[in-house]
């Protein structure tokens, strides 16, 4: 927009702007160390503080009228005097609220002339720049230098409450310009749309016809704005009922652009986070600056749980302990994760220590027992809302299939937490600073229904028995005793049986429960086995040397009892073993029978068409022991053993089938 019409008659010298007129200046103002060398009588017709600061020089006897501090600097300045000289001045978004707070200053009104230059900036401001979207966000931006002024003039609550309608409107309806430099596909609708490519920021509007824009056409606009009127613009947002996700999707995007660095993927390695922790802009003012950006975007995440990545909480978490944050930003961080803690992959949890030195881990291991502790508070909350929500079920006469999604959901979540933990114990068991203490208590922070195979445990106390082999015997029997030795796998118990760093009660708890899976999937029963070991299926310890109930043992009782337990050992060994051998001849001798069965089968099968089914059941049954003449198809005779009984039953399925 372009007020007056005369030719631009001043000119600057160094320090000073004079003009060219035939008659000599009689009024000189210094405007922040620049001096103007003006008339009086042009500017007493537009100036209603002139005469003000005319008499505050005349009082303090000077030739020459300051002012410090003049609202949009010395541009401003000069633009009000230019418009009293009638001279052409253009405005823009980014000179508009500059010079609306200058003609403020200098009362530039209606009373002191109609159609003052206040006047003809609000129709400006009001029919031009607050219904656009790219020029309200260039008019906020450039009002921040311009405080306390433009917040007085309500510059930039207008700027903001322009921008939040703008976002709110429904996709089909936007018809102005944007910036969209990410690939053409939303992040929220997933829709790609077609005959359009995009490798730089570019206008929106000169292809808007092809397709409605995207849901999150605003992010990129808005993520140039300053933190603090970012966050008042998210709130506005807010307030107006946005989506919470388009709303964390804004925050996320504003955020890599403010904090790259924070908020890189860093490197796996113990090495890599000591380096990019403390040392890289620890005392600076970047890091003043990037502390107060990551506290503001912590306070404006949505509330709703999911709307924010895990990762993306994650890498926050990070940022905040390496700016050093304060504790309660770190405790909202930790909350959120916990409550999402089933999407978090392992890479995502390598957070620095806080304090790290000789005397700490690498890794923050008190920030994932939080993350446990979070999310298990969360968990039993939600058992409780099912089980209300299934009582209501069977007595509102509703339908209860929700609740059993629910939870088969929570269930799922609980293996996955479950699954994490362990891979994240065996990760850091290899720390020469994780105490046992607090190895214990993370493994011990689920339940035991989360865990049906302990494997994944087995192998993280193994690299801790490894990495830590000054462990006294207590020590190890400790950690050992979070291990459940019924629920390793055939595998991890053949590991474990030879692995001479677990307490040797483990191993003969190993090598029992192995033979009892062994000996169930051989079709024996358990009372088969000896009574003093069945005892452990039920919980009850082993008595070894030196656990007397308390009482004095003499040394060669002792002596007695270790060679007893080495013996009881040896027969473990020896009766799996043995177990084992028949398992593999009865699988041979059922292989065999099975093979036989189907090749009758397949002859069977070829004559179909020519005997009848029950003349070749007989001919079935003859060969294996059965009569003929017997009407009853599950009479056996008694010579054939029990082995063969299951084999004819196998073979009439087959035959049958």
């Amino acid at each position: 927009m372009k007020l007056g019409s005369k030719p631009d008659i001043f000119t600057a010298r160094e320090d000073s702007t004079f003009v060219a007129s035939e008659l000599s200046s009689d009024i000189t103002f210094d405007v922040d160390g620049h001096k103007f060398h003006l008339h009086k009588f042009p500017l007493l017709a537009k100036w209603g503080r002139l005469n003000k600061l005319i008499a505050a020089a005349v009082e303090s006897r000077s030739g020459e009228v300051y002012i410090l501090d003049f609202p949009g600097g010395v541009s401003c300045f000069e633009m009000c005097a230019k418009y009293c000289y009638g001279i052409t001045i253009t405005l823009s978004p980014h000179n508009v609220c500059g010079v609306r707070c200058g003609a403020e200053f200098l009362q530039m009104t209606e009373a002191t002339e109609k159609s003052n230059l206040i006047y003809k900036l609000e129709v400006f401001l009001n029919s031009s720049i607050l219904r656009g979207w790219k020029d309200s966000i260039i008019c906020l931006r450039s009002s921040k230098a311009h405080l306390p002024w433009s917040e007085d003039l309500k510059i930039i609550n207008r700027c903001i409450e322009s921008i939040s309608s703008k976002v709110c409107v429904d996709p089909a309806e936007v018809n102005w310009s944007f910036s969209y430099p990410r690939p053409h596909t939303s992040s929220l609708n997933h829709q790609v749309l077609p005959g359009i490519e995009r490798s730089s920021s570019t206008s929106w509007s000169s292809r808007r016809m092809l397709a409605p824009a995207p849901k999150d056409w605003w992010l990129e606009d808005i993520s140039d704005l300053d933190i603090d009127l970012y966050r008042r613009v998210i709130l506005a947002i807010k307030a107006k009922g946005a989506p919470p996700e388009l709303v964390a999707q804004s925050i996320r995007v504003y955020s890599l652009k403010c904090l790259p660095d924070m908020l890189q993927e860093f490197p796996t390695g113990n090495n890599s986070l000591i380096t990019c922790g403390k040392s890289s802009c620890k005392f600076t003012d970047i890091a003043t600056r990037d502390e107060h950006v990551l506290e503001t975007i912590v306070t404006l995440l949505p509330s709703e749980r999911g709307t924010s990545t895990c990762s993306f909480l994650l890498r926050l978490l990070r940022a905040s302990t390496v700016l050093d944050t304060t504790q309660s930003i770190k405790t909202e961080l930790a909350r959120r994760v916990g409550l999402q803690l089933d999407e978090v992959s392992l890479q995502d949890l390598i957070i620095p220590s806080e304090s790290y030195s000789s005397d700490y881990t690498v890794c923050d291991v008190d920030l994932m027992i939080s993350f446990v502790e979070h999310y298990m508070t969360q968990f039993r909350l939600d058992l409780q809302t099912n089980q209300t929500a299934h009582l209501t079920d069977m007595y509102g006469d509703i339908s209860s299939g929700g609740h059993h999604l629910m939870t088969a959901a929570t269930h799922a979540s609980q293996l996955q937490v479950a699954k994490l933990v362990d891979q994240y114990l065996a990760e850091k068991a290899g720390d020469a600073n994780m105490s046992l203490a607090k190895f214990i208590q993370l493994a011990e922070s689920l339940p035991d229904f989360a865990r049906p195979v302990h494997d994944g445990l087995y192998r993280a106390i193994d690299i801790y028995l490894k990495e830590h082999p000054m462990l006294t015997k207590s020590e190890r029997k400790k950690i050992c005793s979070v291990m459940d030795c019924k629920k390793l796998s055939m595998d991890a118990c053949m590991h474990a049986a030879q692995n001479d760093r677990l307490p040797l009660r483990v191993v003969v708890q190993v090598l029992f429960f192995e033979r009892v899976r062994t000996a169930v999937s051989g079709g024996l029963i358990l009372g088969d086995l000896p009574g003093s070991i069945q005892q452990l299926e039920y919980g009850d310890e082993i008595r070894l040397p030196g656990a007397n109930n308390g009482h004095h043992m003499e040394p060669a009782a002792g002596m007695e009892n270790w060679e007893t337990v080495h013996e009881d050992f040896t027969a473990l060994k020896g009766d799996l073993a043995s177990i084992k051998m028949r398992i593999a001849e009865a699988e041979k001798e059922r292989s065999i029978m099975q093979h036989d069965a189907t090749s009758r089968h397949m002859r069977a099968k070829g004559v179909l068409s020519t005997f009848k089914p029950d003349k070749l059941f007989n001919r079935l049954f003859s060969s294996r022991g059965f009569s003929s003449s017997e009407s009853s198809r599950t009479s056996i005779s008694p010579e054939v053993t029990a082995e063969q009984r299951m084999a004819i039953k196998q073979q009439l399925r087959h035959s049958i089938a």
